[in-house]
């Protein structure tokens, strides 16, 4: 497969959460999709700083071991793609924050990836339908059960 018709996907902070030895039910099947296509280079992994402080955020309230926490972060930066916000992307999200979305970062990822092209892997129901309701734009996420579905 072409770089051209590969893939861009954009990562919700759950599926980089394993990296960092934080379990998360449920889960296995989406990663298992994941590795396939990085496997068979039909898909490229993005993150934003954004999910970095949501998952430290998440392992600073719970036990973690160093070690595989810096080596998870080290292999993020390697093997992921880096994707930056624009300001259309803080503003919409600034936006859809407060028409009542409680969590920002969720906004602020959805908006990057809207802004930069990219789609978003998520199994956030609650983003998708507060979208949906607003008649927001969602051809760019993809929910994870259809995911999985779609390339397994």
């Amino acid at each position: 497969m072409s770089s051209s018709t590969e893939l861009r996907i954009l990562l919700d902070s759950t599926y980089i959460l394993p990296i960092i030895g934080v379990e998360v039910e449920g889960i296995n099947k989406a990663l298992i999709v994941l590795r396939e296509l990085g496997r068979e280079k039909k898909a490229s992994f993005y993150y934003t700083e954004f999910n970095i402080l949501e998952i430290l955020g998440k392992i600073a309230k719970v036990g973690y071991d160093y070690d595989v926490v810096a080596a998870g972060l080290s292999l993020i930066r390697e093997e992921f793609k880096l994707a930056h916000p624009t300001v259309e992307g803080y503003m919409k999200a600034l936006d859809l924050k407060r028409k009542g979305f409680k969590d920002l970062i969720d906004l602020l990822l959805y908006t990057t990836s809207l802004t930069r092209n990219l789609l978003f892997l998520t199994r956030d129901t609650a983003l998708i339908n507060f979208l949906k309701d607003l008649n927001e734009e969602t051809g760019n996420i993809i929910y994870e059960e259809d995911f999985i579905e779609k390339y397994t």
